[in-house]
């Protein structure tokens, strides 16, 4: 009874303490006190069901809010199919993930969604079955559970913005359900979707152009900003909201640690609008953040949100009323690319500048590549002055990363590729990329040396960014391109699979056999995350800065935290470079060769880069 009082009483606290601010958000709205009352009582009944284990670990981290914050997380996304065959199979290989140092996995979209109109997990049919080649929803809680044993998070995607066109309440909708055409944007002639058209840009103007889909048995449109499968829902309905909530917090019943909520900015529409970033999706974004933390104050929120690091910003709220946790570092990953292809660091410089300027409250992701392509939305206002065209150097860049530019070593190819706009996207792994493909199918010792070497340097780089790195399943051990997706009809149109090749075990093997090119790349990188590690500096409330070298293919970034400062700096020319910086506040030790080093004209090698930490005063 005792139990049992106190379980009540923590719930209460909780609501209590957010309890005006979420009725009053909900009740601006949707001005709906019925839908209201109805959402608390689930909220009540979500929380019961909620695992002893993880009303713990809720427990645990309301007492450390900002456990996430240290040097200590390091993330890994892949698709579990790719990955380990099923969740049962990606069970079998956490030990394998504790070795790469990964605490914290990203499950690539699991949730059913209808063979040959998924967009890659995205369109979602049911949001509490699992697909069948997968696994369960049991088989999900003990992989969950399993993880958390060994202090390994869970990160899901949750589709908010849109259901498949095969979903429960689609198929009613279709069907001519009123209560569940509501609860999406249907139009019975093409006055309305023609003004939304003028105001609303278009996601895929080539595979998918157009914002709405035409229903010839019913005779209406619906919205689809991204495919005519995935149909928009309808937040100005209270039933939608409640409803996709109840969803979210099912699935973090399951034992969900971070919830990335997919296409943010999306999610509130109206009409003269351009439907996107709206101040409507910053009320929905308050309101799950504070559900969360009344019914499971464990659960991070990772927005995906696609801007510049400064326009993101107000997707993390205030801190007085915060939003997301974490929020992704899109345009500095296109941007680390573009130094790449242009062996030039300004304008990437410039970004890391802002992002460091920016409150250290705010939780950044950092990736070199991820699942999608690379769009390459840069900042052509701060290019434009150094004299660069915007469609000269989009040409340029997908011209290089497929190797016909630049003297490039990359290897890769094009998706969404517009020849009227000129405008393209980029897919390949990270070591296709960085040279590793191209240097072992030439068997060229000297390139393949250099090309691990820039692929070992761009991780350094991306750890002393501000924030938690995260890593794309096969990075760790060079995994190139797979070009098999052609031979499979689902796939051969989408260039993406390229780089979303499954995972090739028989790499991983070689990571002990000295000399192969799995073991160097893989023994350096290990070296890099116990470093990461060890050195406080690397927390995510250190100070952060950039250096000026003096050279423009090399790029300096300090971190400083408690009395301890280290220095990164990263070589993207394929010659030998002197960084010309003069810190003379101290003597400084190489972190890698751990030899004594000044921190003032420091060479470093073609593609390569040196941590160095400023010692310990006697």
């Amino acid at each position: 009874m005792k139990k049992a009082q106190k379980e009540k009483d923590c719930f209460e606290v909780r609501l209590e303490r957010h309890a005006d601010e979420l009725k009053w958000l909900y009740m601006e709205l949707y001005g709906n006190e019925a839908m209201f009352t109805e959402l608390c009582a689930n909220l009540r009944d979500f929380y019961e069901q909620r695992g002893a284990q993880l009303k713990q670990r809720d427990r645990e981290r309301e007492q450390c809010p900002d456990w996430y914050k240290g040097n200590d997380l390091l993330g890994m996304m892949f698709y579990i199919d790719n990955f380990a065959g099923n969740l049962q199979g990606v069970e079998q290989k956490l030990s394998y993930l504790e070795r790469c140092h990964v605490n914290y996995i990203h499950l690539m979209p699991f949730l059913d969604t209808p063979k040959g109109r998924s967009d890659g997990g995205y369109a979602v049919a049911d949001f509490r079955k699992v697909q069948e080649k997968l696994g369960t929803m049991e088989d999900l809680e003990h992989l969950t559970a399993a993880c958390h044993k060994k202090q390994i998070n869970v990160c899901m995607d949750f589709v908010m913005n849109h259901t498949s066109q095969d979903h429960e309440w689609a198929v009613k909708a279709r069907q001519g359900d009123g209560e569940y055409m509501s609860r999406y944007f249907f139009f019975d002639n093409e006055e309305v979707p023609r003004r939304y058209e003028e105001t609303v840009p278009q996601v895929f103007p080539t595979t998918a152009p157009g914002n709405f889909t035409w229903l010839e048995e019913i005779g209406h449109f619906v919205m689809t900003t991204f495919y005519p499968y995935q149909w928009d829902l309808n937040y100005a309905n209270p039933r939608v909201f409640n409803e996709m909530t109840y969803n979210f917090l099912y699935l973090v019943n399951r034992g969900i640690d971070i919830m990335r909520i997919d296409a943010v900015p999306y999610i509130w529409k109206e009409l003269g609008t351009s439907c996107r970033n709206l101040p409507q999706v910053h009320t929905i974004v308050r309101m799950l953040r504070m559900i969360c933390e009344i019914v499971c104050p464990s659960v991070l929120l990772l927005g995906e949100v696609v801007m510049e690091p400064e326009k993101v910003v107000p997707y993390f709220g205030t801190v007085e009323k915060p939003e997301c946790h974490m929020l992704y570092n899109v345009t500095t990953m296109a941007t680390t690319w573009h130094t790449v292809a242009t062996r030039n660091v300004s304008l990437l410089k410039r970004q890391l500048d802002i992002v460091s300027g920016l409150p250290k409250e705010y939780v950044f992701l950092n990736y070199l590549r991820c699942h999608d392509d690379i769009g390459w939305g840069l900042d052509y206002g701060t290019l434009r002055k150094e004299g660069i065209d915007e469609r000269a150097h989009k040409q340029y860049l997908n011209d290089y990363f497929q190797g016909f530019a630049g003297q490039s070593s990359s290897r890769g190819e094009l998706y969404n590729s517009d020849p009227l706009s000129g405008d393209a996207r980029f897919c390949g792994t990270t070591a296709s990329m960085c040279g590793i493909e191209k240097a072992g199918f030439e068997k060229d010792e000297e390139a393949m040396e250099r090309a691990i070497r820039l692929d070992v340097t761009l991780h350094a780089y991306m750890f002393m960014q501000s924030g938690i790195p995260v890593l794309y399943g096969g990075d760790e051990v060079g995994q190139v391109n797979d070009y098999t997706y052609k031979e499979d009809p689902e796939k051969a149109e989408d260039s993406r699979y390229i780089h979303r090749g499954a995972m090739n075990w028989e790499l991983v093997k070689q990571i002990s056999a000295p000399g192969s090119v799995q073991e160097r790349l893989f023994s350096q990188l290990d070296r890099l995350e116990r470093l990461r590690k060890m050195e406080k500096a690397f927390v995510s409330g250190a100070d952060v800065w950039t250096v000026e070298t003096w050279d423009p293919a090399l790029l300096c970034i300090g971190r400083y935290y408690e009395g301890e400062k280290i220095l990164g700096i990263f070589n993207f020319s394929e010659q030998d470079r002197t960084a010309w910086i003069n810190e003379t506040d101290g003597d400084y030790v190489d972190l890698i060769s751990g030899k004594e080093r000044a921190a003032a004209g420091v060479d470093i090698p073609a593609c390569g880069f040196c941590y160095l930490k400023k010692a310990e005063e006697s």
